[in-house]
């Protein structure tokens, strides 16, 4: 028999983007991916909504030719659901593995009874992360969580997930309660790492090199998950990979540009107005940042576009 080369390489701490909707597209994901990261994870994606056979569903599985390794994370409440989930993504080649959404604390998810709300019932989390595990034709099932709903119970979640024979997990350091705004609980992250023998990746709240430093040095995790440090700066996962303390602007402004250029690729035109939004980002901290969004709010052809990003950044 053949063994499968692995994928993903944990002897050097792996550097990942974080699930994000509406932000970590197929665009962004390439741009993060070319500049630093090590590994790239789709949007949210409902279950149901991929038995059901939604063509947007469909739409947002694709992946970048640079996306390798590639997981596609799905959310759902119902094993059965799940089961024919993924039994869809079997057949879907280029995808290189599975990971439940276990960490999800928007209330719309939580009221469907997805996301962060399986941690409070560890006995429905077993059994949909059982199913996937037993029916993924994928080298990986992952799962990305957060330490409790309302109280932290950060090693009896890490024991459930690892008990399911997952091959990694993400830990998000808050609790669903704590949502986005909570301190981040680091030692639950290291807690969990002492305590199961898969690797775990560090998630929450990392927004620059000495930051990732920091809580690699003391949860001794396996890697970094950043989210929404990347927004607005997708360059930190090459400043935290070449560890430097800051970004030459010349390297910002060809992120920028490849980003957008992107966007026009898998949008086409429309892309001008969706990228609007990083643009709102992209600029802070520049000179003439307000009169600038005001331009790009009313700017809907790519040309013009790309050329007041060529002179602005």
């Amino acid at each position: 028999m053949i063994k499968e080369k692995k994928l993903i390489d944990f002897s050097n701490p792996l550097l990942v983007l974080a699930p994000l909707a509406g932000y970590t597209d197929l665009p962004f994901r390439s741009v993060v991916k070319k500049f630093g990261a090590d590994l790239t994870i789709s949007e949210m994606i409902s279950s149901n909504a991929l038995v059901y056979n939604s063509k947007r569903t469909f739409k947002m599985l694709e992946k970048a030719d640079n996306e390798t390794p590639y997981i596609v994370q799905i959310a759902g409440n119902n094993p059965d659901i799940i089961k024919e989930a993924v039994l869809i993504l079997n057949d879907i080649p280029y995808i290189d593995g599975i990971d439940l959404n276990c960490g999800c604390p928007a209330p719309k998810v939580f009221s469907h009874g997805s996301g962060s709300n399986l941690l409070g019932d560890l006995n429905r989390l077993e059994s949909i992360l059982s199913t996937i595990k037993l029916h993924s034709t994928k080298q990986y099932t992952t799962a990305k969580v957060r330490i409790g709903v309302n109280d932290k119970i950060p090693v009896e979640i890490a024991k459930t997930v690892e008990g399911c024979g997952v091959d990694f997990m993400a830990v998000h350091g808050r609790t669903k309660k704590g949502a986005y705004k909570a301190p981040v609980d680091y030692d639950a992250i290291k807690a969990i790492k002492e305590n199961v023998s898969i690797p775990v990746i560090a998630n929450g709240d990392i927004k620059d090199y000495w930051k990732a430093q920091e809580v690699l040095e003391h949860t001794k995790a396996d890697g970094i998950m950043i989210g929404r440090g990347a927004i607005g700066k997708p360059w930190i996962f090459h400043q935290i990979k070449e560890q430097l303390e800051d970004v030459d602007n010349a390297i910002k402004k060809e992120i920028i540009l490849e980003h957008f250029d992107r966007m026009i690729e898998v949008y086409d035109e429309y892309g001008t107005v969706m990228f609007r939004k990083h643009l709102h980002t992209y600029s802070k901290g520049y000179d003439g940042a307000n009169e600038f969004r005001q331009a790009v709010n009313i700017i809907k052809d790519p040309k013009e576009m790309r050329e007041l990003l060529y002179k602005f950044f």
